[in-house]
């Protein structure tokens, strides 16, 4: 697979989309994005010491049912990579990698459908490694301040390739997380209410239950009750 390294681009799931015609595998890394994008049109701060990395992927009759296994994989391979480090990563639905209770990167997917199937995704991964995270509150861990000692984004972005291109199932996916079974908030719009986490299903969504009945959630903000 190609493998592009940038020293500063705006995006680089903008930029990986000039690869579309060409129809191949591959994947960007920039040190630096100036105009980096997290999930619901969110920036996404992305300083030097930083890992930014965006696979373009086509796949081979991969139906839009299943669509969810990719963001799954790229959340499992950031895991593998915080463990590398000696971390303790875990998963909170649907793909927000936490140390503790500190988002350690964002994922961005974009699919492209061809009718009931994923053509290709582009896969989009923010990582903190040794970046400056403070202007963001105390909701942001890096990988550094995570394995207790200094990690350099270059490293990172090595381990985090290679766990990327190792394949994954679902059911590694289910070992990151750890809330199963717990009450959590789940914020819908305007609503929030306490519920049981009870699973997550195989096309993505959570199943909870609320006052004896169950109901599967596509989208929704969950936290984990203190």
């Amino acid at each position: 697979m190609k493998i592009e390294l940038l020293e500063e681009v705006s995006s680089t799931n903008d930029h990986i989309k000039r690869y579309l015609s060409e129809r191949k595998d591959v994947i960007v890394c920039a040190r630096r994005q100036t105009g980096g994008k997290g999930t619901k049109g969110r920036s996404f701060l992305s300083e030097e010491g930083g890992v930014y990395l965006s696979a373009l992927l086509f796949h081979d009759r991969l139906r839009a049912a299943d669509a969810f296994l990719v963001m799954a994989h790229a959340a499992v391979s950031v895991c593998r990579t915080a463990e590398r480090f000696g971390a303790k990563p875990q998963i909170k639905w649907a793909n927000d990698v936490l140390v503790g209770s500190r988002k350690l990167c964002g994922i961005l997917i974009e699919n492209g459908l061809s009718g009931a199937f994923v053509d290709h995704s582009i896969v989009g991964i923010g990582l903190n490694v040794s970046n400056d995270v403070s202007a963001l509150g105390g909701i942001a861990v890096t990988l550094s301040e995570a394995a207790g000692r200094a990690v350099s984004a270059d490293e990172a972005r090595e381990a985090l390739i290679e766990n990327f291109l190792e394949a994954s199932d679902f059911s590694e996916y289910l070992h990151y997380v750890r809330f199963l079974g717990e009450t959590v908030r789940v914020t819908e719009g305007d609503r929030t209410y306490p519920a049981c986490a009870v699973r997550i299903l195989p096309d993505g969504r959570l199943e909870i239950e609320r006052d004896g009945v169950l109901c599967a959630l596509s989208s929704a903000e969950v936290s984990v009750r203190s």
